[in-house]
């Protein structure tokens, strides 16, 4: 912003020349280096966990050995010259209204830790590794965004849903809040049943209103003895989490918006019927109600397919064996259903032009087709792989239709434009207007920045 001391003298000309193109780059978002600012009202994280291939979706190579390129073929995208993987043709007929970032790499390579890494922003200190989740591990991005801007929709400025990630026995570090305490959690939306988002805020008929505000009367009165409950953490967070679910029950537009029978039977069917469809619609119904940041886990499980092979709503991405059956029966038609859903009914809604939507997950697979004796199945796969793989960006004045990043000829390396998931979370408080310089204070009034990467820029030219 210009300051003008006191005492400086200007007339109506050096205002024009001065004022007016500040004014002007204020209007059209200007950062002043020629880029436009990214100011959406909401961000919409689609985690697919376990690894999606890129070269069976984003980037196929259809040139390279079929070691390489694997039993998929390609087809043609609405975008001249793009091609996706055979399996994905509702995505490919609607890749002109987002963009895909071909060139995201790090050097984490098991899922627990680089899941940390994906949504903390932050290497974990176990690297490659597999850690349970602790007290003191840092804030998942969602907390972060909760203790710098707490206002939003029911109490809560976050959400997870379709959560927790199981990675694949235990839950993934990097999803809750942790050191800053259980006061920042997102609110946790489970996705177990697709019909049913939240039941247990639908009101029972022998606990009327009256009653219910008659219990938190009750519960204000016995909060006396708090006193003594301060050197107890765990029941400081218990009280915080009665006072969150009084809140919610308390608001009939906050019980509405998880009640899915709302939407049309054409709606559903459309996103899926399925634990992962559902997800999104709740997740687009979230935006809608202007929850500013909102994480879907598209799949609970990264590989929940080795216990219950039947059931497509428990597989995941991490597809070491049988990756070729496991993606055109189980995994790629559902995403293929769900993702092109969402995006084109935030389009038909006009919610994409203020939320930015981004699809990505902790790692690729490996340039290589290979069976793996340690995993349970008959067919080869493809290990993890987490020297580059693809994240799609969409909504909130991304440019639509393109291509940011490139790899080689076996999509094992980034050739051109690389970012790490440090940029990509950069990128989402940027878009959300919280700057890379902006910090918060942990617990101990200790300033931490919000993230360390630089924004994507490329990405909205």
């Amino acid at each position: 912003m210009l300051a003008f001391r006191a005492d400086t003298m200007f007339d109506r000309r050096m205002f024009l020349a001065l004022g007016m193109p500040l004014l002007s780059g204020i209007a059209n978002g200007s950062t002043g280096d020629g880029a436009k600012t990214r100011k959406a009202k909401s961000v919409l994280v689609v985690f697919c966990g376990g690894g999606q291939s890129q070269l069976e979706m984003w980037d196929p190579k259809p040139n390279a050995p079929v070691e390489i390129r694997g039993a998929f073929g390609s087809i043609a995208t609405k975008v001249p010259g793009v091609r996706f993987g055979e399996h994905l043709p509702k995505v490919a007929s609607i890749a002109n209204k987002f963009t895909v970032l071909k060139s995201v790499s790090h050097d984490d390579l098991d899922h627990g830790s680089a899941c940390y890494l994906s949504l903390t922003g932050h290497f974990h200190p176990q690297k490659s590794a597999n850690p349970p989740p602790k007290p003191d591990d840092l804030p998942t991005v969602g907390s972060i965004f909760r203790r710098i801007r707490p206002i939003g929709p029911f109490g809560f400025s976050s959400s997870h849903v379709n959560g927790p990630l199981v990675v694949p026995e235990l839950n993934s570090p990097g999803q809750n809040s942790g050191y800053l305490g259980r006061a920042y959690d997102p609110l946790a939306v489970d996705g177990s049943d697709p019909e049913k988002s939240l039941p247990s805020l639908n009101p029972r008929e022998e606990l009327p209103t009256v009653r219910i505000q008659q219990r938190q009367s009750l519960k204000n009165a016995l909060e006396k003895e708090q006193r003594k409950w301060e050197s107890v953490p765990g029941l400081l967070d218990h009280d915080l989490r009665y006072k969150q679910a009084y809140q919610i029950l308390s608001d009939p537009k906050a019980r509405s918006a998880f009640d899915l029978s709302q939407e049309k039977d054409s709606v559903r069917d459309r996103y899926g019927r399925n634990r992962s469809g559902q997800a999104c619609l709740l997740a687009r119904r979230l935006v809608e109600r202007e929850m500013p940041w909102v994480t879907v886990f598209w799949n609970p499980n990264i590989r929940g397919q080795d216990s219950a092979p039947n059931e497509t709503d428990q597989y995941g991405w991490d597809t070491h064996n049988d990756i070729f059956e496991s993606m055109k029966d189980h995994l790629l038609p559902r995403f293929d259903q769900s993702f092109s859903a969402l995006l084109e009914d935030m389009d038909s809604r006009g919610l994409l032009d203020s939320t930015l939507v981004v699809c990505m997950g902790e790692f690729g697979r490996a340039p290589l087709v290979a069976l793996e004796p340690r995993f349970a199945g008959a067919t080869p796969g493809r290990k993890h792989w987490a020297a580059t793989y693809s994240v799609v960006f969409a909504g909130a004045g991304v440019t639509q239709g393109a291509v940011v990043g490139a790899t080689d000829r076996a999509a094992a390396y980034p050739v051109q434009d690389r970012v790490t998931p440090q940029d990509i979370i950069t990128t989402l408080f940027d878009a959300l207007g919280v700057p890379p310089t902006e910090h918060y204070h942990d617990l101990l009034n200790r300033p931490v920045a919000v993230s360390t990467g630089k924004p994507i820029k490329k990405l909205f030219i």
